[in-house]
This record gives structure tokens, C-alpha cells and sequence, in this order.
């Protein structure tokens, strides 16, 4: 889960589209504008004067393990700073270079390399995907044929939220993944907004195509290297190989562990990016500076201000009573600060160990940028609600802590049907496991195998059959397995319903959790 999105929203409806022709709704209603008074330099700096405090007091109450923190102001970071550790039971502290993974705050980043790009060989947010991607194809041809790189980085091509996930962690690669895109029905089209990390991925690779190489490098070449953010990349094997680097840390039995280590390559521009807060200094100072730095054009107004408007509603209002709609641009949320502003910003999160945010505000000439080593409880972002509150006004008297915990509290709801239950006291016995034993076939998910094991059965999924699965029996037909990973949270239990045919063998088998394509979980017997 790349939760980047969180907080603003999840707008939109359920359904699929149809043929024809589609345009976005007309608005109904016109927006008060946007507050564009300057902020007083000296409120400003008294905020930053504050920012050890409320750093120290969110990492206290959160028991988050390491945080770091990082302003820019006017052009000049005006504050970068480390706080805790990299790693629970380790030494090392944490400082203003320490490389944390983004999550999905790579989305607005990524947005800023494609506005590089714009003019490139006729290249525009609105270039169809297909016309650069010519095998990406969605479930409806004429959604195919319409989509633009756009609506992708929008998050409204009608994916449902988090298509593809799954498939990344069963082990596919980018290309599999985006192949099988088509095999995901489809919500309406430009009307309905739901993240989705692969769609994004999709508009990024699109974007790439005019450049000749690969995203990671592609990146580098029009981003990282010009703005001199050496400890930036798009790929987990640098990350990786980083002396100064954060562990990541989940949530497990109440408290943060380090556990896991999340590799999100395949969805590099949605969430591969690794970063420290001085780096991600410099690409605010860009976006502050309208795509310019330290005399570079790195893009210029005209080609990111698609990026940076409202392009989708998702879900919810922000600004002084009665509130402005939230919205979604390309990559990054488009909302309105306590006191009426534009605010530029996205969160990131990863479950296995990250949480990430940033804002900016433009026409106070400020933004902040706090990253965690932890699997997201709102800290990042109440640092950031916290500041945004006391450049605006010079005070805070909000408990974003305790809202944004109570916020994030469905992150960790456990996935599957029958998460919680107890199993039947008296279960009907199954039967024979030669009954259930085969190879079951998906066009989205690849081959399910079910094989005996001892005297139980296995289940093994992704490309190579590398992901295992003990099933347990729980009533008749029916068995369960235990799930974990990024997109599971502690305690999810996946069900499998077997469908024994005339002969009592099983003829396919049906998934809870493995059910997002078109046939929603079934897997029909080829062996």
C-alpha cells in the first residue's frame, strides 16, 4: 500500500464504464479563490523556531522511531534537522541526510520529471497513454483509446483503487503488471476518482517513451543530477546500498518493529523514490521557484501548473468554514491551508515501514517536508498540520496527533471475509485432497497451484510459484490461509471456496482476497 492519498479523500462510485465517448463533468458551482496574501516573514521564522518542539512532542507521543524534518523558505532551507534513530535498538541517529524511502510522495516528484518532459516529441498531459504504451490496454477499447497520461497521474482512468498491488506482491514485474490492466473492470470513467498506483505507474512509463531510457534514469538525468540530489534515486538498489539509511519499521502486536524491507521498484514512480529531507529541500525550492533552480529550467510554469490544479475532487473539504472542495491535480493533492491558500501536498506510506509528507504553500513562499521510519500513524503530517498552523497564524491548538491516528486507524483493518472469526466448532468434513489438488488458471493473477503437503494442502501463486500459502481447513469446501505483507495488515485471512464438479473433483476455486479482476477470484482448473 503506497497510501499517499490519505486524508483528502477517496471520492468517486462504483460501476464500470461503457462505449462512447467520454468528457468530465461540468462544474456546478464556482470556488471562492484562493487567499494569496504573503505570510509575515517573522510569523514564518517563528514557526521554525518551534518545529524541535513539535518534532520532539509527535515523535514522543507516536513512539515513532526516527523522524527528520526539513523547510524551505524563500528559496533557502531555513531548517533541516534528525530526530531518533534509524533503527529500534541501534545507535545510529537519524540526520539531515539520512535516506528514507517516499512511498508515495514520489507521485508529485514523478509529476515534476514528466512536466520536464512536456514539448518533448509533441509530449502533453493530454497524449493518449496508449499512443506512447501502444500494448497498455484497459478493460473498456474506448477508455483504451482515451486515457491520457493525465487521467493516469489524476487517478481517474476508472482503475479501482490499488489495481496491480497485489499482483506486485506476488512477484510480477512492471510489464506483467501493466499487461494485465485490461483484465480489471473499470469505474467510471473521468467522473470517479480512486488511487491507484499502477495507473499512475502506466502515465509515467507513457511519458518515458519520448525520452529513450528508463524511468530510474530518466529521473536522474532530468531531475536528481541538475537539482544535485545525490542521495535521490528511483531504484531500491541504491536505497539499499546507503550507509545512512533508515530501517523501516510496522506495526506489529502494538508496537513498531523492524520487520520487513519494503521493495517497490516495480512501482517506481508511484512510490520507488529514496530520499533525504535536504534532497527533497532542493525539489521543493524548485517548486516554489516555478521549475527553476539556482538558474536552471528544469520545467517550465506552463508544463507543471496542470499538474499542480484541480483536476478531480477526492473526497472532503479544507480551508477556513464553509471549505473549498479537495482536490486531486496530476501527482500531487491541490487543497486550501487553514487560512484560505493554495496548498500543494501528498503523503506516503508504506505498511512494512514508512510514512512520509509534505506541504507547500506557495503564497506564504514556504514549504516543509517530514519523513518517518515507520509505518503511517499521521506523524509526518501532523508535523506539517502543525507548522502549516503556525506560519498561518502564529498558533496551534489542534491534536492532529490524536486525529490523524484515529485517521489512519482503517489502515490496519485486517483483509479477508472471515479476518476475526473463530472456525466452525463442527466443520463439514472436505473431501479427498486429490479433490482439490491441480493447477487453477486467471488471466490477471496467473496460475493458483494446489498442492498436497504432508497432510495438508499448499497454495503457490506469482510467476514462479514462489509465494506459499499453508491452507487450513475450515468447513467443507472451504479453507483459509494467513496473508501478509504491505497489502495485508496483521491478521488478514484469506478464504478459498473450492467448486467440486459432478466427478467430486474441483473444477475451479474462488479467492476473497484475490479478486479484484474481471471474474472477481475465480481460477478455473487447466490440470
Amino acid at each position: 500500500m503506497t497510501a499517499g492519498a490519505a486524508l483528502a479523500g477517496c471520492g468517486g462510485g462504483g460501476g464500470g464504464g461503457g462505449g462512447g465517448v467520454f468528457l468530465p463533468p461540468a462544474s456546478s458551482s464556482t470556488p471562492a479563490p484562493f487567499n494569496t496574501t504573503p505570510v509575515a516573514s517573522a510569523q514564518i521564522n517563528a514557526a521554525v523556531a518551534k518545529l524541535d518542539g513539535v518534532a520532539e512532542e509527535v515523535l514522543r507521543r507516536t513512539k515513532v522511531p526516527g523522524m527528520a524534518v526539513a523547510v524551505v523558505k524563500d528559496g533557502q532551507v531555513v531548517y533541516a534537522k534528525g530526530f531518533g534513530v534509524r533503527r529500534l535498538g541501534s545507535p545510529e541517529r537519524i540526520d539531515a541526510d539520512t535516506v528514507f524511502q517516499l512511498a508515495s510522495m514520489s507521485k508529485p516528484i514523478a509529476a515534476t520529471v514528466v512536466a520536464g518532459l512536456i514539448g518533448t516529441q509533441g509530449l502533453s498531459w493530454d497524449t493518449p497513454a496508449v499512443s506512447r504504451l501502444p500494448g497498455f490496454n484497459l478493460s473498456d477499447p474506448a477508455v483504451t483509446y482515451q486515457v491520457t497520461i493525465g487521467d493516469l497521474f489524476a487517478h481517474r482512468s476508472g482503475l479501482p483503487g490499488a489495481a496491480g498491488d497485489k499482483l506486485e506482491d506476488l512477484g510480477y514485474d512492471r510489464q506483467q503488471i501493466l499487461q494485465r490492466m485490461r483484465y480489471v473492470p473499470l469505474r467510471p470513467f473521468r467522473t470517479s476518482y480512486a488511487y491507484a498506483n499502477f495507473g499512475l505507474t502506466a502515465g509515467a512509463e507513457a511519458a518515458a517513451t519520448v525520452s529513450g531510457t528508463e524511468w530510474a534514469e530518466l529521473s536522474r538525468r532530468v531531475l536528481y543530477a541538475p537539482l544535485g540530489m545525490n542521495a535521490t534515486s528511483s531504484r531500491f538498489v541504491d536505497f539499499i546500498q546507503r550507509t545512512n539509511r533508515a530501517t523501516p519499521h510496522a506495526m506489529q502486536d502494538g508496537s513498531y518493529q523492524a520487520l520487513y524491507q519494503r521493495q517497490p521498484d516495480e512501482q517506481s514512480p508511484a512510490g520507488g523514490v529514496s530520499s533525504s529531507v535536504n534532497d527533497v529541500a532542493r525539489w521543493m525550492t524548485l517548486l516554489l521557484q516555478n521549475g527553476s533552480y539556482k538558474g536552471q529550467t528544469i520545467y517550465t510554469p506552463e508544463a507543471l501548473r496542470p499538474a499542480i490544479s484541480e483536476q478531480i475532487a477526492n473526497g472532503g473539504t479544507s480551508g477556513p468554514p464553509p471549505g473549498r472542495a479537495n482536490h486531486y491535480g496530476y501527482g500531487f493533492n491541490v487543497g486550501t491551508s487553514t487560512a484560505g491558500r493554495l496548498k500543494l501536498s501528498h503523503s506516503g506510506a508504506f505498511m512494512l515501514g514508512a510514512g512520509t509528507a509534505f506541504t507547500a504553500i506557495p503564497a506564504a513562499g514556504v514549504a516543509i517536508v517530514t519523513l518517518t521510519n515507520a509505518a503511517p500513524m499521521g506523524a509526518a503530517e501532523a508535523v506539517n498540520l502543525t507548522f502549516e498552523e503556525l506560519v498561518e497564524s502564529g498558533k496551534t491548538s489542534t491534536d492532529w496527533v490524536g486525529i490523524l491516528a484515529k485517521a489512519f486507524e482503517p489502515f490496519y483493518t485486517p483483509e479477508g471475509s472471515l479476518a476475526g472469526q473463530q472456525p466452525p466448532s463442527q466443520p463439514v468434513a472436505p473431501l479427498g485432497s486429490n479433490a482439490y489438488t491441480g493447477t487453477y488458471a486467471n488471466s490477471y493473477y496467473g496460475n493458483a497451484v494446489v498442492e498436497a503437503s504432508g497432510s495438508g494442502l499448499v497454495l503457490k501463486m506469482g510467476p514462479t510459484g514462489a509465494r506459499a500459502f499453508t491452507l487450513r481447513h475450515w468447513s467443507g469446501n472451504t479453507y483459509v490461509y494467513d496473508l501478509s505483507g504491505e497489502n495485508a495488515p496483521q491478521g488478514s485471512i484469506a478464504r478459498i471456496d473450492f467448486t467440486p464438479d459432478a466427478s467430486g473433483v474441483s473444477a475451479s476455486l474462488t479467492m476473497d482476497y484475490y479478486a479484484e479482476d474481471i471474474t472477481h477470484g475465480t481460477f478455473t482448473r487447466a490440470r
